[in-house]
């Protein structure tokens, strides 16, 4: 086991303690990787971590150039590698990662739907528009979606981009008085019903330590369901919110 927790991959630098490389690389999007660093912690695996920009949400085509162009510069240093996200839009992700040797995903459709799991999956067909905030996304709303998506500029765009939506669940990592005022203020804005659900790693540290323990992962016999959410307009796929498939 090694210290207080996961190095910062960075090519042909970051070592573990002893000066050996670690025997498991973490790829993660970084609007999970505050919980993915704490669960790596928690467990106290031999583990390096590097981010993916969550901003590429937006344009999905990008989480498959940045992943790919991870696991070229890591292949042959890791047993393992873990790419922690979603399908997310990224149609061929999976098809990458399985080009990888040792490289795995943890299962579902979508980053968030990590953390609510069964949760997610249930509420979602109970009311399809159901769209979902976090902790990183309440934080990063202004910047990731509002200037993100050019709302500012375009104020009519949150009208076109929010109209399918009905309501917002808040999947809560920490019990934050202040990111659950948040979270208000963002559904209000939107005229959107709110939520708040405490789940705090929720089937992102079950997964994770599935794969990490070589066992089947919790999740992955979840019915179909659809769960959509905005993406950039300039994006290669479509200026329709993508749908992400529930299987």
């Amino acid at each position: 086991m090694r210290g207080p927790g996961p190095h910062r991959y960075e090519s042909g630098r970051s070592r573990t303690d002893n000066g050996d490389r670690s025997s498991t690389l973490f790829i993660s999007c970084s609007a999970l990787g505050k919980e993915v660093r704490a669960i790596i912690r928690k467990h106290q695996w031999d583990a390096e971590y590097v981010p993916v920009d969550a901003r590429y949400h937006l344009y999905p085509v990008k989480i498959e150039e940045a992943v790919q162009q991870k696991l070229l510069e890591t292949d042959g240093l890791f047993e393992r590698r873990v790419v922690v996200y979603g399908q997310c839009g990224a149609h061929r992700l999976d098809d990458i990662i399985a080009e990888h040797e040792g490289a795995i995903r943890p299962v579902g459709p979508h980053c968030y739907e990590m953390y609510g799991g069964e949760d997610f999956r249930k509420s979602v067909k109970e009311v399809p528009g159901t769209y979902i905030l976090t902790d990183y996304l309440i934080q990063v709303w202004d910047k990731l979606i509002i200037r993100g998506l050019k709302m500012d500029q375009h104020p009519k765009l949150k009208t076109l981009m929010f109209a399918h939506y009905k309501r917002m669940i808040y999947y809560s990592q920490e019990q934050s008085e202040k990111l659950i005022a948040k979270a208000h203020l963002i559904a209000a804005d939107l005229g959107l019903e709110l939520l708040v659900k405490h789940v705090a790693y929720g089937d992102l540290e079950t997964r994770l330590v599935a794969i990490m323990e070589g066992r089947a992962q919790p999740g992955a016999e979840a019915e179909q369901s659809d769960y959509s959410y905005p993406i950039a307009s300039d994006t290669p796929f479509t200026s329709d919110p993508v749908k992400v498939v529930i299987k």
